[in-house]
């Protein structure tokens, strides 16, 4: 007796079709989190939440992406660090914010590459329901819940008066920024500036704004002191123009007349500073950045009370006579990786 064929019924493939389809499209999205399933609104899951960087390829980054991870293990959360591809691209983090809004994001934790032209996404977010936490760099938003990151404008003025305190002379300062749009390197600039100025002891100042980049940088700082060879005091507003223009000034041999107050450390920056290179560290807390972000993403998320609406992270001025401290070598080396 021959067996009957078994036929799967139309409808069976076009479901298995469509389940496909939908898990292709969640993980291109989402990576390997599905979008959540409705039903399982007020049972007891993970919350998913997003964390967008800056980039995810410097020092600093990845410091802020260990604090998240270590936060999100803790509170029980379904964490996802992204970043795009450069810190120009502010449109880029703007997808992403709108894809954590499509995924049904419970918070979302952001660092602003341009004050304002990420606010309309933030703001997207926020009339979502969604609540929005910054961190390192600020946004145009009313809406925003908590703000955590460095006081930049006093972070800018602690370098300009280590530049006054070492060199008691007159000084001509180049300042070595990142984009004109992001608002920590702003505030930097015009505290450096402020508190150099309030001196009465500047002959000039000139300012270059680079692609966040350390071969911008380099090319920028050289430019810089090939036109304006009296400059003796440098100012360096992060992590990858401060390698940069380190770089920079090895190479044309101006290590010996021209003082670099630089933002931020990685095993490169603190060799320069050990060698006289690099006059002095501006040192944040990245990885607290990352930590408190995604521990007040918790609270806001449970119906909790947060400690403030703004959350200043600590910053220390490292040089060559602290920087063998124990408490300032775990502020400059990862040990978390």
């Amino acid at each position: 007796m021959r067996s009957k064929k078994h036929v799967t019924p139309l409808y069976v493939i076009f479901c298995i079709a469509l389940l496909v389809l939908s898990t292709i499209v969640s993980f291109m999205i989402f990576g390997k989190r599905q979008a959540p399933n409705p039903l399982l609104r007020g049972l007891d899951r993970k919350s998913f939440i997003v964390v967008v960087g800056k980039s995810d390829q410097s020092a600093f980054w990845q410091s802020v992406a260990s604090g998240a991870h270590a936060a999100a293990v803790e509170y029980n959360l379904d964490m996802n660090f992204v970043a795009p591809v450069n810190e120009e691209n502010y449109e880029e983090q703007n997808t992403m914010i709108r894809a954590a809004i499509m995924g049904q994001a419970r918070a979302i934790i952001v660092s602003a590459i341009d004050y304002n032209a990420n606010a309309e996404a933030v703001n997207e977010a926020v009339a979502a329901g969604i609540p929005v936490i910054v961190i390192d760099s600020d946004v145009n938003s009313e809406g925003v819940a908590c703000r955590i990151m460095t006081n930049n404008y006093l972070a800018g003025r602690m370098a300009g008066e280590q530049a006054l305190r070492n060199n008691e002379g007159e000084l001509t300062v180049g300042i070595i920024n990142y984009d004109i749009n992001s608002a920590n390197g702003q505030a930097r600039e015009r505290g450096f500036c402020d508190v150099v100025n309030e001196s009465g002891r500047v002959a000039d100042i000139y300012t270059v704004n680079c692609l966040s980049t350390e071969e911008s940088a380099y090319d920028e700082t050289t430019s810089l002191l090939i036109q304006h060879p009296e400059i003796n005091t440098l100012a360096a507003l992060n992590e990858l123009m401060s390698l940069g223009s380190g770089y920079a000034v090895r190479d044309m041999g101006l290590a010996d007349s021209v003082d670099i107050y630089a933002f931020d450390s990685n095993v490169v920056s603190v060799g320069m500073l050990e060698s006289g290179e690099i006059e002095g560290l501006v040192v944040q807390n990245p990885y607290a950045m990352g930590y408190l972000g995604v521990e007040t993403a918790y609270r806001l998320i449970n119906g909790l009370p947060i400690q403030s609406d703004h959350i200043d992270t600590t910053t220390t001025y490292v040089s060559a006579s602290n920087m063998y401290d124990t408490d300032i070598q775990r502020m400059i080396f990862r040990f978390d990786s």
